[in-house]
């Protein structure tokens, strides 16, 4: 067998394999944002061993007391910076001070331990929150889709810490029986995880489809197969487990009310997790939450819809004495009425990916 290579010959391969990458550009993009943005990484270790990192708002370096601190949760397939680094500009200059961490399993945060539920998540945050040198004593949350589960319990769990919360496409009342009851793309939990954790470049395609109201004609597979290297095969079997944990007998019956004011915010086209359970949510909060639906935007309103988005995380973290700010958008009765009549059980691709 040959001899594998020197160390001096394999470090140039790896860096020109790198420069080829457009995913690993478009990585080292997001990080100089925040690095631009004056955001500044750190890891907090915990005491069972998990290690949490986050970054920090410029005024965390200064021991300033930050007017508006919030706390930014990315979705399942996203990291801190991936998900979050459009938005930082913007919401630094309404005055909010963005704590930003990847949640464990994702982009440098991991735990030794066996929890998988977003419960741990949870308090792994609140933990390193508590941690920081200059931690606010309150914040508001933010969680996007898997996020927006991890924010709920936080709300629950940690109600003196968590001032208000914006839940966007967080399914928090999705039920396992709605699998079979053929509310989903998917019959069961490891379906879910083929198309949630893609590993063929089909898959990503399939989920791409899905998540977006309009998804983009032009994926050269080259790209797809990168995408998946890069983003999508470290942690495969953690991330699984977190799935299972998640959905696995899970039933609304069992899901905390919490009392914080809370802003669900659901894109109308949504196929990942449909408008259903935002109504869902609505209801089971009551009057401590508002939820606007907002038109063409499917799962990914993050990406379709980044400066409404962004615009109404500022309007209610900054003015918490307005109750509802966006007339242009139906209320969730309007969204009931939509639903009136029409059957939850779709078809094909047309059916929403949970």
């Amino acid at each position: 067998m040959p001899a594998p290579p020197p160390p001096s010959a394999a470090v140039p391969r790896r860096r020109w394999q790198s420069r080829l990458s457009p995913t690993l550009v478009r990585d080292r993009c997001y990080t100089r944002s925040f690095h631009s943005a004056g955001l500044r990484p750190a890891a907090v270790p915990l005491p069972d061993g998990a290690v949490v990192h986050l970054w920090l708002p410029p005024t965390a370096a200064t021991g300033a007391n930050p007017l508006h601190p919030v706390l930014l949760l990315h979705g399942f397939g996203a990291t801190a910076t991936w998900q979050w680094a459009p938005f930082l500009r913007p919401l630094l200059a309404a005055g909010l001070a963005p704590y930003v961490p990847d949640l464990i399993f994702f982009g440098a945060s991991a735990s030794p331990a066996a929890d998988r539920s977003p419960a741990y998540q949870a308090a792994c945050i609140a933990a390193a929150m508590t941690a920081l040198p200059s931690a606010p004593q309150r914040y508001a949350v933010v969680g996007v889709s898997y996020g927006g589960f991890v924010a709920y319990h936080l709300a629950h769990a940690f109600p003196e810490a968590v001032e208000r919360l914006v839940l966007i496409a967080a399914g928090v009342c999705l039920e396992e029986a709605d699998l079979a009851a053929g509310l989903f793309a998917v019959e069961d939990i490891a379906e879910a995880a083929s198309l949630l954790l893609p590993q063929r470049p089909e898959d990503l395609r399939r989920l791409v489809g899905l998540t977006f109201c309009r998804p983009p004609r032009f994926m050269p597979s080259c790209f797809i197969r990168d995408y998946i290297r890069v983003m999508c095969t470290e942690n495969v079997k953690e991330k699984t487990e977190l799935l299972y944990v998640l959905i696995n007998g899970r039933k609304l019956s069992d899901l905390p009310k919490i009392s914080q004011q809370t802003l669900i915010i659901w894109g109308e086209q949504d196929r990942v997790f449909p408008l259903e359970l935002g109504l869902r949510l609505k209801r089971h909060l009551g009057d401590t939450s508002e939820l606007i639906v907002v038109k063409d935007a499917g799962h990914a309103i993050n990406r379709e819809k980044p400066a409404e988005l962004c615009r109404l995380i500022k309007n209610y973290i900054v003015d918490p004495s307005v109750k509802y700010r966006d007339d242009r958008k139906g209320s969730w009765k309007n969204a009931i009425k939509r639903f009136v009549g029409s059957s939850l059980r779709k078809v094909d691709s047309s059916r929403p990916l949970l």
